[in-house]
């Protein structure tokens, strides 16, 4: 399948900024040969350092600290009282401190993190809740993105943009303020923990990040597949992510109306050990569908009646069939709804680990049947996208469709962003039908 005749990509990069920086919870810990301090002992006596300062010297020291780190975060100082809202414990045992105290205590448990350092990858697209603004024939679009920093510990940021009549794609201009959103409820339960996270509405969309909150989630939130979900007559934004704690995955669930507040649940069942579930857009008569690998090789249709719970089993839907995907196939985001079926991109693994993308046509009253497939891989590694944190990959977890293309953000090399249009049409064309005996 030539790419040249329905893949136009556009040359819009998106890549990492080391300058980009959040303030991040700070905690001394004791190192391994000091076995009669432990980290509350350290923590107390930095606090006691600081309350030892007269009252000239802390406020010396205070607003030394808000000119050396001026212009890099909003509403630093109520960072500052937040974090020493959290050391109340240590404060206990000191009696009388001032304000100025407090918020330069609190200084001392927070520090900068490059959440973006490393690579700025694996986006996905849906369309903006706030149509506002948008041209006409087009629309506003949000993207999420996976971001990587020091320890390579990922979280979700995002970008906005709009897409003009003809597909042709712009995203503003991204600022160089960023913020961690701010936990406003967490509900244990057996299988883990709800958490709800806050945004401010008072910085751009670009400035918000998602960081690992549980213990779950401790070492990264990885490729979140965003769909615009329609349920009710209304539409909430919801992605299927992977939670890593450093030795296991699991996949969880994030869910939003606005991109300001969100609600993130581990999902659970059988299936929710295994990465790279993709949601589709609306229920499937009556029941809640997923595209899922089970088997770190082969993709499954299965279903659940309350979004939560997700069984192993379900269809065996597609396996290793050519060349380019010999080693496993995923997804590579939601299916996509059009007139001829859901279309399903996948992902391919081939000799030397190269990751390309293909294609699958479902049929839409019943999904479980394969109308069509790519034997070619429609997007692979250019030349110039070969080189990055991981060679030969690119790589997308959603794309959207905008009139009679596929608009498609893809990452390149695990390291950076681009953007691609598909013609819906002439994709199609190239496929080959199921009767070719394309199915699992």
């Amino acid at each position: 399948m030539s790419q040249s005749t329905f893949l136009n990509r556009q040359a819009l990069y998106l890549r990492p900024d080391p300058a980009r920086v959040v303030v991040r919870r700070f905690g001394p810990q004791a190192e391994p040969k000091d076995l009669n301090h432990t980290d509350k002992i350290r923590a107390n006596h930095i606090v006691e350092r600081v309350l030892s300062l007269d009252a000239a010297t802390a406020e010396s020291l205070l607003a030394e600290v808000l000119e050396n780190f001026k212009g890099r975060h909003r509403n630093l100082l109520e960072r500052f009282e937040a974090r020493a809202d959290e050391m109340e414990e240590a404060f206990a045992a000191h009696g009388e401190f001032t304000q100025v105290q407090r918020r330069l205590v609190g200084s001392y448990f927070l520090h900068e993190y490059s959440f973006e350092a490393a690579a700025l990858f694996n986006p996905s697209i849906v369309s903006h809740p706030d149509q506002s603004g948008a041209p006409p024939g087009g629309r506003r679009f949000v993207l999420s993105v996976r971001a990587v920093g020091e320890g390579h510990i990922s979280s979700l940021t995002f970008r906005a943009g709009t897409i003009a009549a003809d597909g042709s794609v712009s995203v503003d201009p991204t600022s160089r303020l960023a913020s961690i959103a701010t936990l406003r409820n967490r509900m244990a339960r057996l299988d883990g923990e709800d958490v709800e996270v806050t945004f401010s509405t008072d910085g751009d969309i670009s400035e918000r990040v998602i960081f690992p909150v549980t213990a779950a989630q401790s070492n990264g939130i990885e490729d979140a597949r965003f769909v615009a979900f329609e349920e009710d007559g209304e539409t909430v934004f919801r992605a299927t992510y992977t939670a890593y704690n450093g030795r296991g995955i699991r996949s969880e669930l994030i869910e939003t109306s606005d991109f300001l507040s969100f609600r993130m649940s581990p999902l659970r069942g059988s299936a929710a050990v295994n990465k790279g579930m993709a949601l589709f857009p609306r229920k499937i008569n009556g029941r809640y569908a997923m595209i899922a690998r089970q088997d770190s090789e082969n993709l499954y249709l299965i279903y659940s009646d309350d979004l939560l719970t997700w069984e192993s089993g379900g269809v065996a839907l597609l396996k290793p069939q050519f060349p380019w995907e010999f080693i496993q196939i995923g997804t590579c985001g939601s299916p996509i709804e059009l007139d001829e079926g859901w279309l399903l991109l996948t992902h391919g693994v081939g000799p030397v680990r190269k990751y390309s993308i293909g294609a699958v046509l479902l049929d839409k009253a019943d999904p479980s049947k394969v109308l069509a497939r790519s034997r070619e891989p429609f997007v692979r590694p250019e030349p110039s996208e070969r080189e990055g944190y991981v060679p030969n990959v690119v790589y997308t977890c959603g794309a959207i469709r905008h009139n009679d293309q596929i608009i498609l953000p893809y990452a390149v090399s695990d390291t950076f962003c681009n953007f691609a249009t598909v013609r819906i049409a002439a994709l199609l064309q190239a496929m080959e039908r199921h009767d070719a005996g394309m199915g699992i």
